[in-house]
């Protein structure tokens, strides 16, 4: 008999950290294994409202993760099975016989680290216009709520459920798969993965109101790098959040005007940002195989190892920004573009040309 006496305390705000961190994984297994991303979003919220009543009071369970995944989906299967469109999914995804029918805690079933994958890719289809793709990767992979995408976006938050609920109309309409890309297909499909996370990243850094989307970006980002170790621009775009985070508390000041790089206080650094940034940048330097977020890390990593500015190694840093023009010349919006502004909302505007 366990001693609840001894189990360690959550308190709401604990238990909800919990639930952001592990959001995403649960979500995308359970849109496998239903293949309905409103089930599978609301079965989560179920397990949430379970966990904030029990786990105060059992403590944490072994599998935070399982446990959420596991109670999610006994909550869905219940549900469906009280509807007549939902007893027919359950038919069409087999389910019933994976239901643990013990009265105790679920078991805790591992995750499927794949379905992150497969869901960031269906979040970033290109058949979804940019804000769609921003704004379901928060909330579907990110765990953000509906009001924090909101005012991410700089709308209301009826606004974006909205826009959300348009976004899943268009994965059901177009048939997107859920599937991560065949080989030849993942060039083409993970430039707008990788852009979206840094949108995020950069929406983050333009408000100092919202740095809580700077972390969710290298938190996103650290998720990519862990779950495709071998693409280079993957740990190239890990690498430059790494080092541009590390100067993020030097790079304004007080009033909210920018600090440029020569006039920052190198000590306010995070050395440690900086150490595991340039640790990925010296992997990709050896993997020979440059692109445009590797180089823009390089530059940065030249930048953040030199104790002054007048100390910048040039001669490494001057073949990287030429690289850098190249790759990314110097462009503006079609004049049959929609507006940016209309379409993503402030806070995103001067990052909109990355997707272009």
């Amino acid at each position: 008999m366990p001693d609840l006496d001894a189990a360690p305390k959550l308190d709401e705000a604990e238990v909800g950290r919990i639930f952001r961190e592990e959001y995403g994984r649960s979500v995308a297994t359970l849109i496998r294994v239903f293949g309905d991303i409103d089930i599978a979003e609301d079965a989560v919220q179920d397990a949430f409202a379970v966990a904030l009543r029990e786990w105060p009071r059992a403590g944490l369970p072994p599998n935070p993760g399982g446990w959420i995944s596991t109670t999610a989906r006994n909550r869905a299967i219940d549900r469906l099975r009280r509807e007549s469109r939902g007893r027919e999914l359950l038919g069409e995804v087999g389910v019933l016989s994976s239901r643990n029918e013990d009265a105790g805690m679920p078991e805790e079933v591992g995750p499927v680290e794949d379905d992150r994958l497969r869901l960031i890719f269906t979040c970033c289809n290109p058949a979804l216009s940019t804000e769609a793709q921003v704004a379901l990767t928060l909330r579907l992979l990110g765990g953000l709520t509906t009001d924090e995408v909101a005012r991410a976006f700089l709308v209301a938050e009826a606004t974006m459920v909205q826009r959300l609920a348009r976004a899943k109309r268009k994965i059901k309409a177009a048939r997107i798969p859920y599937r991560v890309p065949e080989d030849r297909e993942l060039p083409h499909r993970l430039r707008p993965v990788l852009a979206v996370v840094y949108l995020i990243y950069n929406a983050g850094l333009s408000d100092s109101t919202e740095p809580g989307l700077c972390s969710e970006a290298i938190r996103l980002a650290r998720i990519l790098s862990s779950l495709m170790p071998d693409e280079p621009e993957v740990a190239g775009m890990f690498a430059l959040l790494l080092l541009t985070e590390s100067r993020r508390s030097s790079r304004t000041r007080p009033d909210g005007s920018l600090v440029l790089l020569g006039e920052q206080d190198r000590t306010e650094w995070d050395r440690a940002l900086i150490e595991e940034g340039q640790e990925i940048v010296r992997r990709c330097l050896r993997r020979n195989q440059p692109g445009p977020y590797q180089i823009q890390a390089a530059i940065n990593a030249v930048h953040a190892d030199a104790p002054t500015v007048e100390e910048t190694d040039g001669r490494r840093s001057s073949p990287c920004s030429t690289s850098c023009s190249r790759s990314f010349p110097r462009r503006s919006w079609p004049s049959t573009a929609p507006s940016p502004s209309a379409r993503c909302g402030a806070l995103l505007l001067p990052w909109l040309w990355w997707m272009s």
